[in-house]
């Protein structure tokens, strides 16, 4: 169970970073529960992947498309828990720039992704670089 869920947490890694999209939509449950940390425009809980992709597709938008999984750092299993220590990257095109470590934690159920909650390093900066 431990290497399957770490399969399936590496792949959605790899397609964030590549944008491959067909891939991220397999491997996110429909029903997905998506827990975005902080007091900003995208934080929150998502109850879907159509919210999910709402919210990145946003994230993308207000940093005229330079936002960037730079670096993973570290992928580890409990049973079908998978922690993440990951570094995202991103400016806005007035020049505000943004780059913190998150923890994600996937829960992985039937190869695919069914609940994630981000936790940020340093979330005073998420929160003014993402604004209200």
């Amino acid at each position: 169970m431990e290497n399957q869920a770490k399969q399936v947490v590496t792949q959605f890694l790899t397609a964030v970073q590549t944008g491959d999209n067909q891939t991220l939509a397999a491997l996110l449950d429909t029903a997905i529960e998506w827990d975005q940390p902080g007091n900003n425009r995208f934080s929150g809980v998502k109850s879907n992947v159509t919210e999910v992709f709402q919210m990145v597709g946003g994230m993308f938008e207000v940093t005229g498309n330079t936002l960037r999984l730079a670096e993973i750092k570290s992928v580890t299993t409990n049973g079908n828990s998978v922690a993440c220590l990951i570094r995202w990257t991103a400016q806005k095109p007035g020049g505000q720039q943004l780059d913190v470590d998150n923890t994600d934690v996937y829960t992985v159920t039937g190869g695919r992704i069914v609940k994630a909650r981000i936790y940020s390093s340093d979330i005073t900066q998420e929160d003014n670089f993402w604004g209200r």
